[in-house]
């Protein structure tokens, strides 16, 4: 079921850069939040390349042997 939302208080810069990002799309700005909403909650969860790369750097990753022992230990957990 379709609700309504409400933003108070927006800052004005946050709301210039709004409006012409509304006009640059040719939407409403209540079609261009809408818009913003459903682009960042149905990426959600979905990772580059990048992010995976990024991700597995910090695991600080030196060897497979490393690596199968993560695995091991994350399905033991399960």
């Amino acid at each position: 079921m379709p609700a309504n939302l409400s933003i108070k208080n927006v800052p004005d810069q946050i709301l210039k850069r709004l409006r012409r990002r509304a006009a640059h799309h040719h939407r409403s700005l209540q079609g261009e939040l809408l818009a913003i909403i459903e682009e960042k909650v149905l990426s959600e969860g979905l990772l580059t390349v990048d992010d995976v790369l990024a991700r597995v750097r910090r695991l600080g990753l030196r060897t497979p042997s490393e690596s199968a022992r993560m695995i091991r230990k994350d399905r033991d957990a399960r």
